[in-house]
């Protein structure tokens, strides 16, 4: 046996674990999207329009289960890689807050604003204030990372505070209330569609994954290896605005999804985005659809919104992420 094929036969079957692990996955995967299909309240087999409400309901709902929880993820990726900074995701810089704001000043200017228009203001809006964000990590040095969500936190409480008292000002504080409540219960067919478009930039990622995981390494490795630094940074801007302005407006906030999804992976495989993807949209997609599932199921027939789950699961993770990192130092 000669020295490269030493070599050649661990690597081999490494990869060929690898995918049985990401076949057993996918499995998981499909197992709970068909789980999804058929959990619900509406008597669907036995009900005369059961099948119709099924296409109507059930399926917008499950493809933006799977959509959404995919697409945060990543984006809470990317920010982290951008950021190198492990507590960064778009609820803690405060993209999500700007997105409502943006939400809402399409709501006072426009007076029946259709969905696509109400997603142009979100993401334009999102963009502005990560863009605002990345600028303050720029210009002011912060000694601990931990200091870099609370900064973002305090930002978005901010911009949050504003949309508070405009949409008091306006009459809109049910809506707004009613937009970020982070449910799926009002998806339906005709107003879910849009959020293919997170499919589109999901792919983009996989596309330029080897490109943010230089710039995870810092701007000048970045600059060495020939990548132009700030046009990287501003693609990742553009693609994590348009994934939270589009599920702003389609189904809410998702909060801390970015966050522990992307740190859970890491801890098991490392910080390779190209080989992480496909384990942060398959964990993305069971973290969203299982705490959709409890929703639906633990008080039943009444629902308990997503984000509420989200929030109780994540904090608690965010928590223990916190505990593991002051312990090693």
């Amino acid at each position: 046996m000669t020295v490269s094929s030493a070599y050649r036969e661990p690597r081999v079957k490494r990869r060929t674990q690898e995918q049985l692990f990401l076949v057993i996955g996918i499995a998981l995967t499909l197992g709970l999207v068909v789980s999804s299909l058929f959990i619900g309240v509406y008597d669907i087999a036995g009900a005369e329009d059961g099948w119709d409400m099924f296409f109507i309901t059930r399926v917008p709902r499950t493809v933006a289960l799977v959509l959404s929880g995919a697409a945060m993820a990543v984006a809470g990726l990317i920010m982290q890689l951008m950021t190198q900074n492990r507590f960064v995701e778009p609820t803690t810089t405060g993209t999500i807050e700007w997105a409502g704001l943006g939400l809402l000043f399409a709501m006072i200017v426009l007076p029946q604003p259709s969905i696509l228009e109400r997603m142009i203001a979100a993401v334009l809006f999102s963009f502005i204030g990560t863009m605002v964000f990345f600028l303050f990590l720029r210009k002011v040095t912060l000694k601990s990372s931990l200091i870099v969500p609370i900064v973002g936190m305090m930002l978005g409480a901010v911009v949050s505070a504003l949309s508070t008292f405009l949409a008091l000002q306006f009459d809109q504080l049910q809506s707004m209330g009613i937009w970020f409540a982070g449910s799926f219960n009002l998806v339906t067919r005709g107003r879910y569609e849009m959020i293919w478009v997170v499919l589109a930039i999901t792919i983009i990622g996989f596309i330029i994954a080897d490109k943010f995981t230089v710039v995870g390494l810092g701007k000048d490795i970045a600059t060495n290896v020939g990548l132009n630094y700030n046009r990287i940074i501003l693609t990742g801007i553009a693609m994590v605005s348009v994934i939270t302005g589009i599920i702003a407006v389609v189904i809410g906030s998702l909060p801390f999804l970015g966050l522990i999804v992307p740190n859970i992976v890491s801890m098991f495989r490392g910080d390779n985005l190209r080989t992480n993807l496909p384990w942060v949209c398959i964990a993305g997609i069971w973290v969203v659809t299982v705490c959709d599932i409890i929703g639906r199921t633990i008080i039943m027939p009444f629902e308990i919104p997503v984000a509420t789950i989200l929030s109780v699961v994540g904090s608690f993770v965010f928590i223990v992420l916190l505990m593991v990192r002051r312990r090693r130092g």
